[in-house]
């Protein structure tokens, strides 16, 4: 199995040659990709020493599979290069999501819509693919009506900058700003950039790409995304209104036999999702889950996730490794 991963160097890419590493994927031929500053270089996968190459080199070696972390613009270029040469691409940006023709796949709920004619494939947002993690079995059971989330999200999410502006903060270093504003002691309601109608693309993408991978639109969904100076890890308040009554314990036990989700959920020992702990881990976890008493049918629910992990490397990784098993690459 020859791999590309392209943005190598990145947060992402970081963490996919981990996740890579840690699962064993059947790896033969390693190629790194990255920018022209980084071409040359070397990078360390399965203790051998791989040089980074350019994208158009990557092309003409053919992979079976390209992993994309470098940003919209990019994939918008050079996916379809890949494709054309018939390396099947899992990508990580917002580029393909809401495109009619590719699939937005989170493998837990949706990796049986892939076939062989698939060669871009969608990665969804890291904040969607928590949520949905849970709302999947739920709205297989009871229906869901309307959704209102809100987010807390990690720094992480924007980037190298971003961490090294709380840094820079936390030791009194005047530095580059990845936000407009300071990140310490701060919670900014602003994840990425404000569209017309007054959300943020962020917030948007929780609406579109929730109905695309639920494969429901008449689920309604509004959403607030604040980001806040954790390290590591997504956190949302999660407020679901179903067309059918529900029994709270019925709620629980569901989404605990649910793979990828970790019920974390008692509090008479103050036991309940935390980015702390979820740091560094696949799992999706969800605690916090009452009956919502203003409103017939609604449920109140607390998720919380590694947002580079089961938000972006992971869950590239494990489409990935349904490709291979179902013999679609």
């Amino acid at each position: 199995m020859k791999v590309a991963l392209v943005g190598a160097t990145g947060m992402v890419g970081d963490v996919m040659i981990k996740v890579l590493q840690e699962r064993q994927f059947p790896v033969t031929e390693f190629i790194p990709v990255a920018s022209e500053r980084s071409v040359g270089k070397t990078i360390t996968f399965n203790n051998k020493d791989y040089t980074i190459v350019g994208l158009q080199d990557a092309v003409n070696q053919k992979p079976d599979i390209a992993l994309f972390s470098a940003g919209g613009s990019t994939s918008l270029e050079w996916a379809p290069k890949f494709a054309e040469v018939g390396t099947t691409v899992i990508d990580n940006s917002s580029a393909w999501r809401m495109d009619q023709n590719k699939k937005l796949v989170v493998p837990e709920i949706n990796a049986n819509q892939l076939t062989k004619a698939d060669k871009i494939i969608a990665n969804p947002n890291c904040s969607t693919i928590q949520m949905v993690m849970c709302l999947a079995p739920l709205h297989k059971k009871y229906k869901i009506k309307r959704v209102v989330v809100s987010t807390y999200q990690s720094i992480s999410g924007t980037g190298v900058k971003a961490v090294q502006q709380l840094e820079n903060e936390l030791a009194g270093i005047k530095g580059e700003m990845a936000y407009h504003y300071p990140i310490f002691k701060n919670a900014i309601p602003h994840c990425d950039v404000f569209e017309d109608n007054g959300y943020t693309k962020e917030e948007m993408k929780l609406v579109n790409e929730t109905q695309k991978i639920l494969d429901d639109r008449s689920i309604a969904v509004t959403a607030t995304a604040v980001r806040i100076p954790t390290a590591g890890g997504h956190s949302e308040a999660v407020n679901i209104e179903f067309e059918n009554d529900f029994d709270v314990n019925e709620v629980k036990d569901l989404l605990s036999k649910t793979d990828g989700v970790v019920l974390q959920d008692n509090i008479d020992v103050n036991t309940y999702p935390m980015p702390l702990y979820a740091n560094g881990k696949d799992d999706v976890f969800v605690g916090r889950i009452r009956r919502d008493g203003s409103q017939a049918n609604t449920i109140n629910m607390w998720i919380v996730s590694d947002n580079l992990r089961k938000g972006a490397a992971t869950n590239t990784v494990q489409i990935a490794e349904y490709l291979v098993k179902n013999n679609l690459v």
